[in-house]
Parts: structure tokens; C-alpha cells; sequence
């Protein structure tokens, strides 16, 4: 049995941020699980290029969810990266940090005791992080690994959509992340400001590493069970190529594996709710209620309108456009080639513009739905999707079996509350007036879905019913908590309750969602638990929370 001083199970964006910490700061041999490969299409390295794989399984675990009563019995498609680097690597790339609430409210879920977890503690570790290329200190981080820009291409809708949202009465923001994101504005990426080209964790954090004998990489690897030596966690059992093996961590096992993994590993190695473990046949090590509980996402709903031009994206993606578009990017490092395409976001309260936001409002420019949703044509149009920040229900990941290879049950409840189905509906209808609104609406056509004709409260909750999707930021299944919370499952420095040598640093340790886009929060967690571990290390006879 091979054995490491760290193992980190999860290559996503806290699996990455972790190890490359624990190699290059703490001089430990660090062995880094991932279940996805370790490649991934060139197209993917250019800011528009992931359009290309959202329906795709190459890079993606499409997971769907339990059927919704709440939705009519609608089960919702849920993606999760499957590739060195995770979302990383396949998502939209925006950089958003949340809100200065949200923090508090960590500290408050951990009883204000302890590690402090407030937007100032975190701060630090945001601009370690990050090389903005046009924001400094104190906000912002300048020569740090992580490449921060804005977008190189900005489409006519998404501009009239910034001008409509100020007329509206929507101030203009310049940088959403300063800890009060409210207003509207253009979106920071995580996108290279000169060569135009994505920035990954696999950029930043692992391919220095490369060559490093301390670093070793285990792609398409199944991690199937924590191995564990009394109460410590002591390695982990993972299957590649149709192989059993075994690895020995001396230090500590760190789960990074995401919100719908991570809570179905350690269920799998007999930590969780006892009740579900007995019902698979599952030994139980230590009853943890929460393990799976608390899922929270985000979530959205649209409104989709035709234009009377090409203001958009629509047909960028074939024949002479994106040959075009593919030598001004090759040879100028310009053009729709270096947007994502979501250039612009607002944040706000369409009930009240001096409340704490509860909508985040998008301008896609094209007709755009999810791939569970059928009922408009691909053309020129526009689409303005609500996104609630805040949800008030809850889901859960269960067990399917007791098989590793099995995918976990998703439960998301969403609109299981009827807070957040009033909370849409409000977000839809300000849409609503925003493709109404000059500028924008001087390119609008018609509104195609759900159409003008649909104004009933009953008709435009059907249609949020029929069209909601993920945001794709799953959290909170292996939440933090004070010690009388029982459904906590972390403590305040993510190690798991009732065992030792076991921490978890992925967006799952979350008490609460992030109002805003989860990528940057992972980061910085994840650099953060770099901290914690590095403290450990460095006096390891310290165990005040290991039990």
C-alpha cells in the first residue's frame, strides 16, 4: 500500500487549491483522487468554448433528480464536472464572491464562536488568490495565481440590457465584488486579461506542480470507501480500470468531492444518518444526521423574447461566423470568441431596491433553455433569467445503494417553500419589464415564452414550474455547526464530528448558500483549509476538535 502524508479525494476546485498548498507550503507528499480525466478539449480553453459540452458526458455527471411534486412531478437535470480542475474547468468561468451577509450568517450558524468565517476573515484569502487584471487592494489581488478579468467582447443586448436595468432605477456597479453586490453591471471572469484564455485551477494551482515528486495525480479513479484504523481516518479504497486499491494517509484524508459526493462517500464509509446506512447494509462507524442534508442551489426561471436583429450570439457557433470569429480570436485575441456570452448580471430586490438582494437577473443574448426543457426555436432573441439567491427550502442527497458506482438520489425541493416560488414569480415579472424597457425593448420583437398572453398568477407559476433549472451551485450537504446543532457536521475547521483525521473543504461545508456565483467562495475555503492543515502540521498534537 502506497502511502501519502495527505490524501485529497475530489481534483475540482477546493481538491486542486488544497493539495497544491499542502505540496508547495508544507513540503508533504499529497495524493490527489480525481474520478473524471485529466485532459480536457482545447476548445475549453477559450472563454466561449464551454457552450460546446453543456449537454455533454465526456466532461459532465448528468445527474437527475427525484421527481418534484412541487413541479408536477418534474425531475430537474442536475450537471456536475467530471474532470481535473471540476467546475474550473467546464463552467462559465464568472468570479463572484456573495455578500458580506452571507458570511455572518456562517458565523452565526457556528454559534459566533471559534474560527471566524466573516467576509473580513475571508477576504485575505480572496486576493491571495487572485491577479485581477484591472482591480487592486485592498478589495482586489494583484500577482496571485488566479487570473481575474473581464470579458473581451460585449454584444449589443448585453449593453442595452445594463443601460435598460439603470433606467429601471438598477444602479451601475463596477465591481460586484466589494461585499454588497447591488446593481448592475459587467461580470469579472476567471479568464486570462492578455492571453484571453480560461485560468483553471489545474493553470493556477497544478500545472506548476507537474513535475513535483511530491504531487502524485490519480485520474478516473473511483474513491469507493474511507479506510479508517479505530476512530481515524487512515486512507481510502478507490477502483481505477476495473482495480481495487488502497493508500495510506499519515497526516489526514480530505474530502473535496463536491456536494453530491462528498456526503455520498462518507455514507458509503458508514458516516451518516444510521437509519439510511441500515437500510443499505452499510456498517455504521458514527451517526451523523446531516450527511446529505441542507442542499441548497440556486435557481432560475426565464423569459424569452425574439429581436428584430442579430444582437446576439445565434449562429456565432457554425459556418462562416464562427470561422470568422475563430481567426480574429487566433490571431487578435478579440472577438465573441472571448465571452462566455452571460456578460452581465444585476442584483437587486424587485420588491424592494433598498433590501439585502434577492434576485440575481441575467442577460443571455439568444434564445437559451435548458436541455430538460422543450417549446422555442433557436433564433435571435434574448433571454432574462431570475435567479434566486436565497432559497428557503431545502433538498437532500441519499444513498442509492450501497454501490460506489451509483449515482446518489437527488432531492431538490425546489419551490418546496412558497417564499421562493413568490420570490420568482417577482423576479419574473420585473423581467418582464425589463424587455419592455428602452433600450432593450426597442430590439425586442415579442416575447415567444411563455408569451404576452400568459398573466395569471396560476398560468406564470406553471410556467415557472415547467422552466426552472439549476444555477449550478450545489451546497451545504456536510454543513458547519455548534456543537447542539444535530444536524452539523463539520466544526469550525472542517473537520468531521465524531471522527479524527477527517476534514471536508468543498462547497458542501457551506451552512449557507452564497448569494452569487459559488466558484470563487470554493476557492477561497479551500485556500483557507490549506491554512488550517498547514497549522495542524505544524503542531500536529494539536486535537482540541477531533473528537
Amino acid at each position: 500500500m502506497k502511502e501519502f502524508d495527505y490524501i485529497v479525494i475530489g481534483g475540482g476546485s477546493a481538491g486542486c487549491i488544497v493539495a497544491a498548498r499542502l505540496v508547495r507550503e508544507g513540503n508533504a507528499r499529497v495524493l490527489l483522487l480525481e474520478a473524471g480525466r485529466d485532459e480536457y478539449h482545447p476548445v475549453l480553453k477559450m472563454p466561449a468554448g464551454y457552450m460546446k459540452f453543456l449537454a455533454s458526458d465526456k466532461y459532465l455527471t448528468l445527474h437527475q433528480t427525484e421527481p418534484q411534486p412541487q413541479l408536477d412531478g418534474r425531475g430537474v437535470i442536475v450537471p456536475q464536472a467530471k474532470v481535473l480542475g471540476g467546475g474550473s474547468t467546464v463552467n462559465a468561468m464568472v468570479y463572484m464572491r456573495g455578500h458580506r451577509q452571507d458570511y455572518d450568517d456562517w458565523n452565526a450558524a457556528l454559534g459566533k464562536q471559534g474560527i471566524d468565517w466573516s467576509w473580513d476573515a475571508l477576504l485575505p484569502h480572496f486576493t491571495a488568490i487572485e491577479d485581477n487584471d484591472h482591480l487592486g487592494a485592498p478589495l482586489h489581488g494583484v500577482g496571485g495565481p488566479m487570473k481575474v478579468s473581464h470579458l473581451g467582447h460585449f454584444s449589443p443586448l448585453s449593453r442595452a440590457f445594463v443601460k435598460t436595468m439603470q433606467g429601471l432605477g438598477i444602479p451601475y456597479t463596477p465591481d460586484f465584488n466589494r461585499g454588497n453586490p447591488f446593481g448592475v453591471g459587467f461580470m469579472q471572469h476567471t479568464i486570462n486579461g492578455e492571453t484571453r484564455q480560461r485560468c483553471s485551477v489545474v493553470d493556477a494551482f497544478i500545472n506548476p506542480l507537474r513535475d513535483d515528486p511530491r504531487l502524485t495525480i490519480i485520474t478516473n479513479a473511483q474513491a469507493e470507501e474511507i479506510l479508517f484504523e479505530g476512530d481515524s481516518a487512515s486512507g481510502v479504497r478507490y477502483s481505477k480500470e476495473g482495480h481495487s486499491h488502497q493508500a495510506r494517509a499519515r497526516q489526514e484524508v480530505i474530502l473535496a468531492a463536491g456536494a453530491y459526493q462528498t456526503p455520498k462517500l462518507l455514507m458509503l464509509s458508514g458516516i451518516g444518518p444510521q437509519e439510511q446506512l441500515k437500510q443499505h447494509g452499510i456498517t455504521l462507524r458514527h451517526h451523523l444526521a446531516g450527511v446529505g442534508k441542507n442542499l441548497q442551489d440556486h435557481y432560475e426561471v426565464p423569459v424569452v423574447a425574439s429581436t428584430n436583429g442579430a444582437f446576439g450570439y445565434y449562429g456565432q457557433d457554425r459556418g462562416w461566423p464562427m470561422v470568422k470569429a475563430g481567426l480574429q480570436y487566433m490571431l487578435f485575441k478579440s472577438g465573441p470568441v472571448t465571452t462566455t456570452g452571460v456578460e452581465t448580471c444585476a442584483f437587486f430586490d424587485p420588491l424592494d431596491f433598498n433590501a439585502t438582494p434577492t434576485i440575481q437577473m441575467f442577460c443571455v443574448p439568444t434564445v437559451y433553455l435548458d436541455r430538460d426543457v422543450m417549446g422555442a426555436d433557436p433564433g435571435h432573441g434574448v433571454t432574462v433569467n431570475s435567479l434566486l439567491l436565497r432559497p428557503k427550502a431545502s433538498g437532500q442527497v441519499t444513498l442509492r445503494d450501497a454501490s460506489a458506482s451509483s449515482l446518489p438520489v437527488i432531492d431538490t425541493q425546489i419551490f418546496g417553500h412558497p417564499d421562493d416560488l413568490a420570490r420568482t414569480l417577482a423576479g419574473f415579472r420585473f423581467a418582464r419589464n425589463v424587455i419592455a424597457a428602452t433600450p432593450i425593448g426597442d430590439m425586442v420583437n415579442a416575447e415567444i415564452f411563455p408569451g404576452a398572453e400568459t398573466t395569471s398568477d396560476e398560468a406564470l407559476a406553471a410556467h415557472c414550474k415547467r422552466m426552472v433549472k439549476t444555477g449550478y451551485h450545489p451546497v451545504g450537504t456536510c454543513r458547519m455547526g455548534h456543537d447542539d446543532d444535530p444536524l452539523a457536521v463539520l466544526t469550525d475547521d472542517l473537520r468531521v464530528r465524531g471522527v479524527k483525521r477527517l476534514r471536508v473543504v468543498d462547497a458542501s461545508m457551506m451552512p449557507n448558500i452564497i448569494s452569487g456565483n459559488t466558484n470563487a467562495i470554493v476557492m477561497a475555503v479551500a485556500h483557507r483549509a490549506g491554512e488550517l492543515l498547514l497549522r495542524t502540521q505544524a503542531t500536529p498534537e494539536k486535537e482540541a476538535h477531533d473528537e
